[in-house]
């Protein structure tokens, strides 16, 4: 009984999270070929990340991640990257969009600082802790 109500505990613990850019129902059909990027910025609002390198493009990317339990790393279940091209005049080129069949995972957030050492998982550090404690 003990071990079932642990793992219905953990279970709990699972979560999902979107990051990134969250789009409006029907956002896109308010940005056509032809459109100023004016209008893209109004529509769409500031993207996540612009390229500039032969071209204007502006990029919004969403990804949403699982966690099984509370403490374990998250994984990738969908991303999705809208990428907007613009002409040399600034209008709309094309638009595309991009899922993770597409190319590689892009770490929105990456959240680690290197550091000299060693790195603990969360099992370790709460005994480490315990163990501290105790002293």
């Amino acid at each position: 009984m003990a071990a079932l109500a642990a793992a219905l505990a953990l279970a709990g613990c699972a979560e999902e999270q979107t990051k990134g850019y969250v789009m409006a129902p029907n956002a896109l059909q308010q940005v056509p070929v032809g459109s100023s990027q004016d209008q893209v910025l109004v529509v769409l609002g500031t993207p996540s990340t612009t390229a500039t390198l032969k071209g204007e493009v502006y990029y919004y990317i969403t990804q949403k991640t699982k966690r099984s339990v509370a403490f374990m790393n998250p994984s990738i279940t969908e991303q999705t990257v809208l990428a907007v091209y613009f002409t040399p005049d600034r209008k709309v080129e094309r638009v595309a969009n991009y899922g993770l069949q597409d190319g590689r995972v892009v770490d929105l957030v990456t959240n680690v600082t290197p550091t000299a050492g060693q790195e603990r998982n969360f099992l370790e550090q709460v005994f480490k802790g315990v163990l501290s404690f105790e002293e």
